[in-house]
């Protein structure tokens, strides 16, 4: 593309037109201009359209916006867009910098964005000449007081240095970093101390002046450099402290203090003025708290009069609701302070009082913008409240702060708190209406400072007896019969019963919960947020044992009114997909006995909600608590009695083929989990309906997409195991097991390909799968030889020893060693793979078949009983010894594993979401064998009885020592001896 007048009067038409209100227009320019990108040195063409000073800014300030925009795309090679030639992008990198400092500041903004863009891939190393050019621009900006254009250079430098915060210190980024330091660090000092000395006369000029806009207005480029200065500042500073800013710690340090302890009545009597200011503080604080963190010995002689300045500071900013940022970021650096050597800056009564009384308490009164907040965005107050994402917050980072000076100043901070709470609720109840917020900060005090215990679940408070606080505190809160009065005082209240819920007695417990189940009804989506998530979390509460505490029986009475009132929860306002309320009915669920009425009623009402967002999936977490509602729902109705299988698939039917039918992307791998469900409890024969839908499981169009695949194992296996017969039907098996060779010749899938191969040996006779078994092995062993990896090796090795646990070990030799006649394949197999893979199994069924299938192998085997090779039944017991030895660890069998829960960063990311509920429950396929190890001792006593004498002379010549102790202590325990 040429950069001649036609060219420039026809981009210009097309960015005038990519601003038109016509829809149509602006497809057209831009369906031009991307063919147009296309095209040799069309970057550098936009950039000669950008630098005309007679085209209107409007046009200018798109193409700027263009420009940046299309070296995103096209700076880096890819496979997809013509890349920018070599040629192109020096052409650009030698005006660029000019160009963006002599424009206007809109589109400096984008040209300083795209010469970062520029700078991410080719600096330092691929444009040696950028950082010469821009001191050098620096150092003439500053002769001719130009501070738009020092801003322009100080905001680049900036945007490309921030690298050095997001990056581990590899060599190659040390040395960027000394480059930067050796070029950038004395240009950056000189013009902060400049700076610094316009800031101080423009201040006295103001001031003999009376003060005026034009003056004020003059002070806000000045204290935009400096806070651009200190960002550099602590991006060159991050890594450490680089000889230049040791050598010059005192001129950083001193102008840091003045911003700290000088106020600018000018510039903060206006809201927007004083942000700027608060902006610069800010950076400066941010900069001396990574000196604190990283430099501490360094930085210790100025921390006394920096602490002073923040405090001071604090005690002022902290009134305003406007200085947020300012107060957390001065509180983060007394934070740091307080859990360091130098804690004594804080020691004493009188201190400790003031931080108390100045600093934490005003900070954790609620404020109107929390109230705002609990009112019109009850999904950003929870995650800031109630999962932790508060450190941010004025209320939490105040907390915060007097946890590290209890650190140290333990008992004194307890006894200042203690008496505040103390008093904070005898105001409260000298006027409830008026002073609920008092109560409000007690009880926030209380939960934010209480810690974690060791184990990780319970935590304790030396502020307050709980039994004591819950009792005379939340538990009238909780009881109070008006649901949707004070409502931030409920929801304080719930927090706390969640907190310390592992301490609160069981029967408190029971009493409450119907009190907690009406707040379920508030018209506060907090509170009804709370009251779920109260009710899930107690449902997680385990004893001594890892035994629910609270089981079916104990939520039966109220079971019915619990559940219409969730389900009532999903109709108020903005809670259609309340995440909380949904885990809180799955996990009802998955505890409680439902049958009868309530398992009719939660399945009309869980499919009414499924209806709706598959209309238009947009919240993956309260989607995934549905589904896994649904099939806990299955679960828990059908576990003992599979007859009410028929009311599940009426409401659930129609939904799945909805999923399927209209392709809803997101909801798939869960719809054939629950049809996996479905399919395992109806009772045969299976109906036509399913029958369609095994059809369509077969056709390799259904396994195209990779997300879908997981499910659709589970799925196949299902229907491997309802309805084996159909398999002889119509070449059904053989379409099967081609789907199983398609999934183990795939590293990512091969796992899954085994699940369908083990479902059909477990299911079938030997006399079906015979005609299959040669095609079987080849794809094993074809798969093996050319990709073994260890996930694939151990896979096989417990698919053999399936094998031969339904078939016999005569069957799995042969049919291996018919792949190669004449050969010994098995044996091979044997010594290279099955030996050497045993001691890495794990998984308790996996753990016990190989066992009971290498213990048969070891005494019924031709292969393994050959006089003439020993050393291979030797080394065989040998494995299977170090595969027995490890101590066992205590276990609670009884108990169903926990459901894991699913993180805030779930989303429709095209991967497999597994259904904890619709699981395939692991079935043992050697129930009849209870103890593998007195399975083995007393087999191998058996085969020695055959041939007395030769097996203690091969266990001892084969078997090391420490191996030989253990088999003879397990021959002991169970009164066996091998003879």
């Amino acid at each position: 593309m040429e950069c001649n007048q036609e060219t420039l009067q026809t981009l210009s038409q097309c960015f005038l037109q990519t601003l038109s209100p016509t829809r149509e227009h602006r497809r057209q320019a831009e369906t031009y201009l991307a063919q147009a990108a296309d095209q040799p040195n069309f970057g550098l063409v936009v950039l000669g359209l950008v630098s005309k000073p007679t085209v209107h800014d409007q046009i200018r300030q798109a193409a700027a916006v263009s420009f940046k925009n299309h070296l995103r795309l096209r700076w880096i090679p890819t496979t997809t867009l013509t890349p920018i030639s070599n040629v192109e992008k020096e052409q650009i990198k030698s005006i660029i910098v000019t160009l963006m400092l002599t424009s206007s500041p809109r589109i400096q903004t984008q040209l300083s964005e795209a010469l970062v863009v520029i700078g991410n891939h080719d600096f330092p190393n691929a444009w040696l000449t950028l950082l010469p050019q821009l001191v050098t621009s620096l150092e003439q900006a500053a002769l001719a007081n130009s501070y738009e254009c020092i801003n322009g250079i100080l905001g680049t430098a900036n945007s490309i240095f921030k690298k050095f915060r997001y990056q581990y210190l590899s060599k190659e980024l040390a040395k960027d970093l000394k480059y930067c330091l050796d070029g950038f660090a004395a240009p950056l000092l000189n013009i902060f101390i400049r700076t610094s000395g316009l800031i101080e006369e423009q201040m006295r000029f103001n001031k003999s002046d009376g003060g005026n806009a034009r003056a004020t207005t003059c002070l806000r480029p000045l204290f935009e450099s400096q806070r651009l200065c200190c960002r550099i500042f602590y991006s060159l500073n991050y890594h450490g402290l680089p000889e230049f800013f040791e050598d010059h710690m005192r001129e950083w340090m001193g102008e840091f203090l003045k911003y700290l302890r000088t106020t600018y009545p000018d510039l903060e009597s206006s809201a927007d003025g004083m942000a700027l200011v608060d902006e610069l503080r800010v950076a400066v604080i941010e900069n001396i708290n990574l000196y604190m963190e990283k430099n501490e010995e360094e930085f210790q002689v100025y921390l006394k009069n920096f602490a002073e300045a923040v405090w001071r500071l604090l005690v002022t900013a902290s009134a305003f609701p406007s200085r947020e940022r300012l107060t957390i970021t001065a509180i983060k650096f007394l934070t740091i302070i307080s859990t360091s050597v130098y804690h004594t800056l804080f020691a004493g009564d009188e201190v400790l009082g003031q931080i108390c009384q100045s600093i934490v308490i005003p900070n954790v009164h609620l404020r109107d913008e929390d109230e705002e907040l609990f009112e019109i965005n009850y999904v950003e107050f929870i995650r800031r409240d109630i999962e932790g994402d508060d450190l941010d917050t004025r209320r939490r980072i105040a907390c915060e702060l007097l946890k590290g000076i209890a650190r140290n100043y333990k008992d004194q901070v307890t006894k200042m708190v203690g008496e505040q709470i103390t008093n904070m609720l005898h105001v409260f109840a000298a006027n409830g209406a008026a002073n609920w917020k008092e109560k409000d900060c007690a009880i926030y005090l209380v939960v934010s400072l209480a810690t974690k215990k060791v184990d990780g679940t319970s935590v304790s408070t030396d502020l307050i007896n709980v039994d004591n606080f819950f009792s005379n505190v939340v538990v009238p809160e909780l009881q109070s019969q008006d649901v949707n009065g004070f409502p931030m005082l409920k929801a304080g209240s719930l927090k706390f019963f969640i907190m310390f819920r592992n301490q609160i007695p069981k029967n408190v417990v029971i009493a409450l919960m119907p009190d907690v189940v009406r707040f379920l009804t508030s018209e506060s989506n907090v509170v009804h947020s709370y009251a779920a998530s109260c009710i899930e979390k107690l449902l997680l509460v385990k004893d001594v044992g890892g035994r629910p505490r609270y089981t079916s029986s104990d939520i039966s009475p109220f079971l019915p009114i619990l559940m219409n009132n969730l389900f009532s929860a999903l109709k108020f306002p903005d809670s259609e997909e309340n995440p909380y309320v949904m885990k809180c009915i799955m996990r009802v669920l998955g505890v409680a006995d439902v049958s009868g009425g309530v398992a009719n009623k939660c399945i009309n009402d869980l499919t009414r909600v499924l209806d709706e967002v598959c209309k238009n999936p947009k919240n993956p977490i309260f989607n995934h608590y549905l589904f896994e509602a649904v099939a806990g729902l299955i679960r828990r109705a059908c576990e003992k009695d599979s007859s009410p299988i028929s009311v599940f698939e009426a409401s659930l039917f129609h939904i799945i083929q909805k999923i399927l039918a209209e392709d809803v992307t997101e909801f798939r791998p869960y719809a054939f989990q629950l049809l996996a469900q479905l399919v395992e409890y109806i009772r045969p024969p299976i109906r036509q309906t399913y029958m369609q839908v095994f059809e369509l499981l077969l056709s390799p169009d259904s396994w195209k997409r990779s997300a879908d695949v997981p499910a659709l194992v589970r799925l196949l296996q299902a229907y491997l195991k309802k309805a084996p017969h159909e398999l002889n039907q119509q070449e059904t098996l053989s379409r099967v097991l081609g789907i199983f060779s398609r999934l183990v010749s795939v590293s990512s899938t091969e796992e899954l390909g085994f699940y369908v191969l083990n479902t059909v040996i477990e299911n079938l006779g030997y006399d079906v799968i015979t005609p299959y078994v040669a095609h079987i092995w080849n794809a094993l062993f074809t798969r093996l030889h050319s990709h073994p990896t260890g996930k694939f090796v151990k896979s096989l090795v417990i698919f053999m020893s399936l094998f031969l646990i339904k078939h016999g070990p005569t069957a799995l030799v042969e049919s291996i060693n018919a792949v190669q006649p004449g050969g010994d394949l098995f044996g091979t197999i044997l010594d290279k793979f099955w030996i050497a893979q045993l001691k890495t199994i794990t998984g308790t069924i996996e753990l016990k078949l190989i066992l009971v299938a290498s213990t048969r192998l070891i005494c019924e085997s031709p292969v393994l009983l050959d006089p003439s090779a020993p050393d291979r039944w030797g080394n065989m017991l040998g494995s299977i010894v170090t595969l027995l030895s490890p101590p066992e660890q205590e276990s609670v069998n009884e108990l169903e594993p926990e459901m894991p829960d699913i993180g805030e960063t779930a989303g429709y990311t095209g991967t497999f979401v597994h259904l904890h509920n619709a699981g395939k429950k692991d079935e043992d396929p050697v129930k009849d064998i209870h103890d593998p190890k007195e399975f083995l001792v007393r087999s191998l006593a058996g085969l020695a009885h055959t041939t007395p004498g030769r097996y203690p002379t091969i266990i001892q010549k084969y078997i090391d020592s420490t191996k030989q102790a253990a088999l003879f202590e397990l021959c002991t325990n169970y009164n066996c001896r091998i003879v």
